[in-house]
């Protein structure tokens, strides 16, 4: 079915029978007693849906025992959230199910915590967490998969703002890392249920599109498969061929970033050959390519350069029957496996083998776990590592080979500095030179796939030169040349840091002894990620970070402290003059439509009233008189950010005077949220026009090239009349979400 389907509902008895075609009989009572443990912690909690907790429980341990993952991951899919949902201790779940199972559900826990933010330095610090709770145990990583496909295809209960956020973060953080782990079918999965709710039109005319056209298809590719059977025939290969339709997600991505329309896509389907052994795939290579034309530059050989992921198989693009272009995939059963469930291959229970398995990096092959771990042992703050992790492991890859014939896999762009890098820290740092395919190139030259590269290095070598920043294209290698000169000056970079910042202390006014205590060094450290005091200071001295956003750190306390000083001040001084605006404020009362006409202070008279222009309060609206230094008082919504923290001292209670009959205009601001369709902007500007109220003022930012964000501002004449505008707009067919905004 090409209209996306829900992902199957899983009930407790099809887990059991499901596992116990691989499982020994204790195996499955264990993962029976997980079902019964976690649905009696669980009891009748409620998911959003109305369904009973423990659904979300069984569906996440169905896709795991659906993956044939082995026994300690689906009794920990059962368990996943039991810790973070009920009153179960981490402790009860060690003690019951062992240290296998605790681990992973405290891994699957402490990634739950982590909040989606999008500014780069939470997502930074987000990822952080996130990939190195993943790194204790590969199985962890695949139990949050799971929550997040069942998550995903319940989305549908939330509100449409959740639903994006979700979404984005689905797309954003765990597709790639699907991806990365080489679960090809979790990545497209997760990749078209995130599209339907970030872009629902073009998936659902993607979708309606390629159903409309089905019968066409699959004629076009039975008769194909018939052609490929013919062509193989006298081979004598054992070979599985079936066509398999192209996802929602991939095809959107080549509409997008080849600015085409659907009708203009042809490759809509790919048909997939699974036989025995790799001699097989290359016999069913030639056949095919003597059968019909290879376009030039669509073959891709993973079989003989392995993906990191793990993935294997043959690709090749033909002109097929028609002169349609043809993809075709060529694999071994063993591939196929590797290549639908990627490092989960590698925990599918066999029976007859150890219960106890555990993450043996040789046999899982995925290298980059251990440079995770050697970015995060190398960066200093959260951003570098954001900055590698995103820039080198997230991107599209190059494989190239030493001459001792070892693959690397590199990202596109890179050159021999960044292998050298890539190899070790040390062949980076000692590189002199390099030759490719056997001749000399420059150190910028770009690898290409099949290169041959060999990195010369010298002993004598002083190290890297200052202008090779500009020459390495991957924040791996720029990070540590980086890190080679900080450690090379490292002493000097504390030093010049130290009095960078003690020459800017003196300047702010406050003790420096006072700035610099062990409570603000330690608060600072914790909120630029900084792991010590000499790290912070190096990396002041070396540029890396400016000195006037340490000193704001620094200093934050102090200055709130001395604000809340001068305010107590400037109160006493007020209440001392308040006589003296009387003059000023009889003059502006005989303007017959000033706002403050309107408000009463309560138990003042003759005192300058303005009204504020953070949040903009309207004949209705909850308000509250706010005693400023030398400007009277101002009027806010009770609710207005500015006068939060008040503790009441400065605040004085105020009243409208008329509400109903007022005819003064007062402005406020609105936030809409979107769909960026054509035309909205339009459909909200007449709605605004029919309305009492006046539109003085519009505005509009796409964001994620999905939704628009509407500022406005209108003038009104009371609540009822903004209420009443609200309503209007939120009848404009795209909108989801109309509110006031304060500050």
């Amino acid at each position: 079915m090409e209209l996306m389907a829900s992902l199957k509902s899983w009930q407790p008895e099809e887990i059991f029978n499901k596992v116990a075609e691989n499982m020994t009989p204790e195996q499955v009572d264990i993962i029976q007693k997980a079902y019964e443990f976690a649905a009696t912690a669980h009891g009748d909690n409620l998911r959003a849906s109305g369904e009973k907790y423990i659904t979300h429980a069984t569906q996440v341990a169905g896709i795991l025992a659906d993956l044939n993952m082995d026994p300690v991951t689906v009794t920990a899919g059962f368990l996943h959230d039991i810790v973070e949902d009920s009153n179960v201790e981490l402790s009860d779940v060690r003690e019951l199910f062992g240290d296998d199972v605790a681990l992973i559900v405290d891994g699957v826990t402490k990634i739950s915590k982590i909040k989606y933010k999008s500014t780069k330095e939470q997502l930074a610090e987000n990822y952080r967490k996130l990939l190195l709770v993943m790194c204790q145990d590969i199985r962890v990583m695949i139990v949050k998969l799971a929550d997040r496909m069942d998550n995903m295809d319940t989305l549908n209960e939330k509100d449409s703002k959740s639903q994006k956020r979700f979404a984005r973060e689905t797309i954003d953080v765990y597709a790639p890392i699907a991806d990365r782990l080489g679960m090809g079918s979790v990545k497209w999965e997760l990749q078209d249920m995130s599209l339907r709710y970030l872009n629902p039109d073009a998936y659902y005319e993607i979708a309606h599109s390629m159903k409309s056209k089905r019968d066409q298809r699959e004629a076009y590719i039975a008769n194909a498969i018939k052609e490929v059977q013919n062509a193989i025939t006298d081979f004598d290969i054992n070979a599985d061929i079936y066509g398999r339709p192209k996802h929602i997600y991939s095809i959107y991505k080549k509409m997008v970033d080849k600015h085409k329309k659907f009708a203009e896509i042809y490759d809509l389907s790919a048909i997939r050959i699974i036989v025995d052994t790799v001699k097989d795939c290359y016999a069913v290579l030639g056949a095919i390519h003597a059968e019909w034309k290879p376009m030039p530059g669509r073959f891709k050989d993973y079989i003989a350069m392995p993906k990191s992921n793990m993935y294997q198989s043959l690709h090749t693009t033909v002109v097929g029957p028609e002169g349609k272009p043809l993809e075709i995939q060529i694999r071994t059963k063993e591939m196929h496996q590797i290549a639908e469930y990627g490092v989960a291959a590698h925990w599918a229970y066999k029976k007859g083998e150890t219960a106890e398995v555990k993450s043996d990096q040789n046999n899982v092959q995925l290298n980059w776990f251990k440079r995770i771990i050697e970015i995060q042992e190398e960066t200093d703050n959260a951003s570098e590592f954001m900055d590698s992790v995103q820039g080198d492991l997230f991107s599209d890859h190059v494989y190239a080979f030493t001459p001792s014939g070892d693959v690397m896999e590199l990202p596109k762009g890179a050159g021999p500095l960044d292998m050298a890098y890539a190899i070790h820290t040390q062949v980076g740092d000692k590189t002199t030179g390099a030759r490719v395919n056997g001749k000399m190139v420059s150190l910028d030259d770009q690898i290409k796939n099949g290169d041959i590269v060999e990195i010369i290095t010298s002993s004598n070598s002083t190290g890297p030169g200052k202008d090779w920043l500009d020459l390495v294209h991957t924040n791996s290698a720029k990070h540590k040349i980086k890190l080679f000169f900080k450690k090379e000056n490292r002493a000097e970079n504390i030093k010049a840091g130290s009095e960078i910042l003690n020459d800017n202390l003196e300047e702010t006014g406050f003790e420096i002894n006072e700035i610099l205590s062990n409570d603000n060094w330690n608060r600072v450290l914790e909120e630029m990620h900084y792991r010590s005091r000499d790290d912070l200071l190096a990396a002041l001295g070396f540029g890396d970070i400016h000195v006037n956003g340490v000193i704001n750190r620094f200093t934050s306390n102090l200055r709130s402290e001395q604000q809340k000083d001068e305010e107590k001040q400037a109160e006493k001084e007020l209440l001392e003059q308040h006589q003296s605006f009387s003059t000023k404020n009889e003059e502006l009362k005989n303007h017959g439509n000033h706002p403050a006409n309107n408000v009463v202070i309560e138990g003042i008279d003759n005192v300058l009233v303005r009204m504020g222009h953070c949040c903009l309060p309207v004949p209705g609206d909850n308000i509250v008189g706010y005693i400023t230094k030398g400007r009277g008082i101002t009027i806010h919504r009770v609710n207005c950010n500015n006068i939060a923290n008040d503790d009441g001292n400065r605040t004085i209670t105020s009243h409208w005077r008329n509400i109903q009959n007022n005819q003064i205009d007062y402005p406020t601001k609105l936030k809409i949220e979107t769909d960026d369709r054509n035309g909205i902007l339009n459909d909200i500007i007449k709605k605004i026009n029919n309305s009492p109220a006046k539109l003085t003022s519009i505005d509009g930012k796409v964001h994620d090239g999905i939704a628009l964000t509407v500022s406005l501002v209108v003038n009104v004449k009371n609540i009822s009349q903004l209420e009443q505008v609200v309503d209007t707009i939120k009848m404009v067919p795209g909108v989801d979400t109309v509110e006031r905004t304060l500050n």
